[in-house]
């Protein structure tokens, strides 16, 4: 573990004796702590309300509403506070019921200051041990998806070629037969057909299930096969406001905001702009979709020695918590039959992938969608999609 400055730790005295809560705290301060003191339970939460505390020294003896049930009321808000309780030698079966209710010790009064200041070291050294397992289990399930995300593209890469070719012979006939119809529904001794009307609309739909076909299929040709990367200078600015002209009749008709935060004289990398084209065309594409009338889609960056970090954020529906780990597999879409294939994302994450990048994204039901992408400001140029 770092080491850390004792004025780090975010420490707060609770005592309703004045004269020992002052004489405490100075003594903490010389010792290179930065103590906050309250005077009672309630004056506890009302700091606790407007700030996170680290460490608590908690009296368990107050007037008013006890210190054991303050303690349960900061376990209930955020278990990762630690709180030390401060006992009378009358009152030790106190401490060991606080220490079943989450406190992290006890100490009985007259406490000595050094073992005091041991205990609140302690107390956070258990807070960072916490939080470095919990990086270490989100790292690893994120690293195990990711692992996992890879083997199915794989697969899917290897299966798409065929299923692609092996769907447009089938499609070739369909559509062949469907213009063949459409020349005999079209013709002058069906005009008074009572069924022509119903025909042509069955025709119609035949004619756009194909065209949605292909759609897929093209996706998934183009995208399984082999192309060296095509690699330029690459102004991410001047690209969003190039895509951003692609959706200018939708954004339009929306009245959609676009709020500007990019980092100004920077964003340039050296990477292939036709594939991060593509990459921003489907997310801004999916964010003004995402949108009602005067939406706001914000545009932000900044910049690293090594990446640049792209965030499009959208203040749409956003999406629900249950859907956010599949919003990049193949053929997942909450879109309605006509408006999406589910392949959007899925390309979106391999373009990233393949250009030695990262795209993760964040959204509250209500409230919005941020997609981050993490880009590589030089792209080896002997990768291969």
């Amino acid at each position: 573990m770092m080491p850390f400055d004792d004025k780090e730790i975010r420490l707060l005295l609770v005592d309703d004796e004045d004269g020992f809560r002052s004489a405490i705290a100075k003594r903490l301060k010389k010792r290179g702590f930065n103590p906050e003191e309250a005077s009672d339970g309630e004056a506890c939460l009302q700091i606790l309300s407007q700030k996170r505390m680290d460490v608590i020294v908690l009296d368990v003896n107050m007037p008013g509403v006890s210190g054991l049930d303050i303690l349960a009321r900061i376990k209930q808000s955020d278990e990762n506070t630690q709180v030390i309780l401060l006992t009378g030698n009358a009152a030790i079966s106190d401490g060991v019921e606080g220490i079943k209710t989450g406190a992290f010790d006890y100490l009985t009064k007259p406490v000595e200051i050094d073992h005091l200041t041991n205990k609140i070291r302690q107390a956070f050294e258990i807070i960072h041990l916490e939080m470095e397992n919990r990086e270490e289990l989100e790292y690893r399930e994120k690293l195990e998806k990711k692992m996992i995300d890879a083997e199915r593209l794989v697969s899917l890469g290897t299966m798409a070629t065929g299923i692609a070719h092996e769907i447009n012979n089938p499609l070739a006939i369909i559509n062949e037969a469907a213009g063949f119809m459409k020349e005999v529904v079209n013709s002058p001794e069906m005009a008074a057909n009572p069924k022509k009307a119903s025909l042509e609309l069955g025709i119609d739909k035949i004619e756009k299930s194909i065209k949605r076909a292909r759609k897929i299929t093209h996706q998934l040709l183009g995208y399984v096969k082999k192309e060296d990367f095509k690699l330029s200078r690459v102004d991410l600015k001047a690209l969003l406001h190039e895509t951003l002209g692609l959706l200018k009749k939708e954004i339009k008709d929306k009245e959609i905001e676009i709020l500007w935060e990019m980092e100004k004289g920077k964003n340039i990398l050296w990477s292939d702009p036709y594939q991060i084209r593509q990459v921003l065309l489907n997310l801004l594409s999916n964010a003004v979709h995402a949108l009602g009338k005067n939406g706001l889609i914000t545009l932000s960056s900044k910049e690293t020695p090594l990446d640049i970090v792209l965030v499009i954020q959208d203040n749409g529906a956003g999406i629900p918590k249950e859907n956010l780990g599949r919003i990049f597999d193949p053929f997942f879409t909450t879109k309605s039959f006509d408006s999406g294939t589910g392949l959007g994302l899925y390309v979106v994450h391999k373009i990233i992938t393949n250009l030695e990048g990262d795209i993760d994204v964040e959204s509250v039901p209500g409230e919005g969608t941020s997609f981050i992408i993490r880009l590589q400001k030089q792209v080896e140029n002997n990768i291969s999609q």
